[in-house]
C-alpha cells in the first residue's frame, strides 16, 4: 500500500517542533505533501532537506516568510516540475510536481497550496484568477497524465464540509462562486471536470469527522468548528486506487491536520 500523506505546516520550523517528525516516523508514508513552508531555500538547507528520512524537493516564495511548498518521497522522481507556468502565482511558491513516469505510465504527485481570499478583495481576486489558472493546466494535464494533487485548497466544498455553514455563505472559502469551481472541477464532464475528491469518495458521510482546519479564534479547536480544506484530488484512474484514509488529530502540529490516504500503487 502506498502511503500519501498532506499537510499544511503553517511553517515547517513551527511544526517540526511540536513532534511533527516523530509521528511521520511512525506513520512511515511514502510520500508527504506539505504546504506553507514560511521559508526559504537558506533556510531549508542543511535542516529540512529530508523529513522522516525521505529526501525533499521544494517550491518556495519569492517573500520571505511566505507560502511555499514542498514533496518528500521515499521514490526518486523522474523529474520535478516547479510552478505551473504562471508568474503571478508561481512567484509565490505554490506548486511543486513530482514525476514518476515508466514507458508503461505517466503518473504525478502534486503539492499546492491555494491562495486565501479572506484578507480582503484583493486577495480574493486573486484567488479567482488563481482557480481559472489552475483549472486550465489541470484541465490540460489529466489529457497527457494520471496525477494526485494534494494541498490545500481553501475551499470547504458543501456543507458536509464546513460547521458553521450558514454564517459563512459570503465568507471566502465557502462564497459560491468557490463552490461552484469545485462542482465544475469534480463533475463527470471530462471536458472542464473529471477528477475525484479521494476522501469523499472513501467516505462519502463524514461530516465533522472530515475537519482538517480551524481557525485560531476561540475555542474552534477544542469545539471542533472546522473546514474541511485539505484535499487529495486525483484522476479516476488513481482514484480508484484509494482504500483508506486517515486525518490524524491526536496531535496538533499546525492550525490543519493531515491528511493520509493508502493507494493500491506501486511506484
Amino acid at each position: 500500500m502506498f502511503q500519501l500523506t498532506s499537510l499544511n505546516l503553517n511553517g515547517i520550523r513551527s511544526a517540526t517542533t511540536k513532534g511533527l517528525e516523530s509521528w511521520l516516523a511512525s506513520m512511515n508514508p511514502d510520500c508527504i505533501c506539505v504546504q506553507e513552508l514560511k521559508a526559504q531555500q537558506p533556510d531549508i538547507a542543511g535542516r529540512f532537506e529530508m523529513l522522516a528520512g525521505l529526501p525533499g524537493w521544494f517550491h518556495c516564495a519569492e517573500k520571505k516568510g511566505y507560502s511555499g511548498v514542498g514533496i518528500y518521497s521515499r521514490y526518486a522522481p523522474s523529474d520535478v516540475i516547479v510552478g505551473f507556468g504562471n508568474a503571478e502565482f508561481d512567484a509565490e511558491g505554490r506548486y511543486i510536481e513530482a514525476r514518476f513516469d515508466t514507458p508503461q505510465r505517466k503518473l504525478s504527485i502534486i503539492s499546492s497550496y491555494f491562495p486565501s481570499g479572506s484578507s480582503g478583495e484583493e486577495r480574493q481576486s486573486a484567488k479567482f484568477r488563481f482557480l481559472d489558472a489552475m483549472h486550465r493546466h489541470l484541465m490540460q494535464m489529466k489529457q497527457e497524465r494520471d496525477f494526485i494533487l494534494c494541498g490545500d485548497i481553501n475551499i470547504a466544498h458543501t456543507k458536509q464540509d464546513i460547521k458553521n455553514w450558514r454564517s459563512n455563505q459570503k465568507n471566502s472559502g465557502f462564497t459560491p462562486e468557490e463552490r461552484a469551481w469545485m462542482d465544475m472541477l469534480l463533475a463527470e464532464d471530462k471536458t472542464s471536470g473529471g477528477l475525484h475528491d479521494v476522501y469523499r469518495r472513501l467516505e462519502p458521510d463524514a461530516t465533522d469527522a472530515g475537519y482538517t482546519w480551524w481557525s485560531n479564534r476561540g475555542q474552534a479547536y477544542a469545539n471542533n468548528v472546522g473546514w474541511r480544506i485539505d484535499y487529495h484530488l486525483a484522476t479516476p484512474a488513481l482514484a480508484t486506487l484509494a482504500r483508506s484514509s486517515n486525518i490524524y488529530k491526536g496531535e496538533k502540529f499546525s492550525d490543519h491536520a493531515p491528511l493520509t490516504v493508502g493507494y493500491e500503487l506501486a511506484l
